[in-house]
């Protein structure tokens, strides 16, 4: 286990767009050194409910990914909405530099706005190993849930990807929160800003917070960088063995 340096960009997304969108993330991350460049939900198309016009049906944004994490010597990851077998996903893709790839099919579908009427549910809970770090890799509305979510001594830290709006942002700002401190875990949430092509709008809000709920995240523009420190967060681990006095449970 090493430090690890995270970036992630609070990105406006162009509706739609999927070039625009990637050439807006080279040009931001240009100058930017780390270890994994993070990327909201649907970074590429916006949160959009369809996807028989924006989904990816020949790994288009995966490829790009792979591009990034080659030329940048770091992972790349952020959900893309992409068809595969007749059906569409919520795919979250984590890209090493090497190329290898891995994904999280987003679990629990927002049907406030209709996408479990369009997206299918994934059912296994993805975590990653990299340098040394177990990842937990969620999407959005995911971040309500914290039994799918529940550490049992099984992950490291959280990443979190979302289009999360203004009129509950309260609720974002809270939960992630709560995640860091229940899991005992590095929680990085990242969020898209601007307004979206159904006029809704979202605020800079996106934050890293140590697993006893400070934030440890800064801000330079529109990158949001922390560093989860290897030492640091194995005194935590030791000094509140907190984790092993949970319950014991299943999830159906």
């Amino acid at each position: 286990m090493d430090d690890l340096k995270i970036c992630g960009l609070n990105l406006d997304i162009h509706w739609g767009s999927k070039e625009l969108n990637y050439r807006r993330i080279e040009e931001q991350f240009k100058n930017a050194e780390a270890d994994i460049f993070l990327l909201p939900e649907m970074f590429s198309t916006g949160f959009n409910m369809q996807p028989e016009n924006v989904a990816d049906g020949n790994q288009e944004t995966l490829n790009w990914m792979i591009n990034f994490a080659s030329q940048k010597r770091s992972a790349v990851c952020g959900s893309v909405s992409v068809k595969e077998n007749g059906q569409f996903y919520n795919r979250f893709y984590f890209v090493e530099p090497n190329g290898t790839s891995a994904y999280y099919d987003k679990r629990h579908l927002f049907s406030f706005a209709g996408e479990d009427q369009r997206y299918e549910a994934g059912s296994k809970k993805i975590i990653i190993k990299y340098k040394g770090w177990r990842i937990l890799l969620q999407v959005c509305y995911d971040l309500r849930f914290p039994v799918f979510s529940r550490n049992i001594g099984d992950y490291d830290a959280i990443l979190y990807v979302a289009n999360w709006p203004e009129q509950r942002i309260d609720a974002w700002n809270t939960l992630l929160k709560a995640r860091a401190i229940e899991n005992q875990s590095y929680v990085f949430g990242l969020n898209r800003i601007g307004i979206d092509g159904n006029g809704i709008s979202y605020p800079e809000s996106s934050t890293c917070f140590f697993p006893d709920g400070s934030i440890i995240s800064e801000m330079d523009g529109n990158i949001i960088t922390a560093k989860f420190e290897k030492e640091k967060f194995l005194k935590f681990r030791e000094k509140f063995q907190f984790l092993k006095d949970g319950d014991s449970f299943q999830i159906q």
